[in-house]
């Protein structure tokens, strides 16, 4: 967290398939704004006839004029968890809590501005599918790669 007084907030949206952070932004406030350009980068990526399942929290964003205009627009169906419900989060709690370990966690942060922290937390949201490695069950047994090296051995990507 960097400490020249301001917070730094990250909206996320991953894909379930395999944790992919498919969309992001990164920005000093939590409005409309940032959740609408994370879900905007996501849309980029979706393939001619894809029309997914949004997922959510029943934040206000996602209620927002703005959002459900996006989701209508690339054909999301909207959904959000019940009040309480918080295991319906469960992929982007874990997502979260990859984060805080593999990169807030253990660092000393003393002197960063809140531009600087944002410049390092988004190259590391772009190398999370394509350095880090992940372990995934295949044909019985576990099988460690990156995201974005399986989806090609699986025929998902290019």
């Amino acid at each position: 967290m960097p400490d020249d007084g301001r917070k730094v907030y990250l909206s996320p949206v991953v894909d379930l398939f395999d944790g992919k952070p498919v969309g992001w932004a990164v920005g000093t406030s939590p409005d409309a704004r940032l959740t609408e350009s994370s879900l905007e980068m996501a849309c980029a990526t979706l393939g001619e006839g894809e029309a997914p399942v949004a997922h959510t929290d029943r934040g206000c964003h996602y209620r927002w004029p703005g959002w459900k205009a996006i989701c209508g627009r690339h054909g999301l169906a909207r959904s959000m968890s019940r009040k309480g419900t918080s295991p319906d989060n469960a992929a982007c709690e874990g997502f979260f809590g990859n984060l805080k370990n593999e990169f807030f966690h253990g660092r000393d942060w003393s002197g960063w501005t809140a531009e600087a922290f944002m410049e390092l937390l988004d190259g590391w949201m772009a190398a999370y599918s394509t350095v880090r490695l992940k372990a995934f069950r295949e044909g019985g047994r576990t099988v460690y790669d990156t995201i974005d090296n399986r989806r090609r051995r699986l025929g998902l990507a290019a």
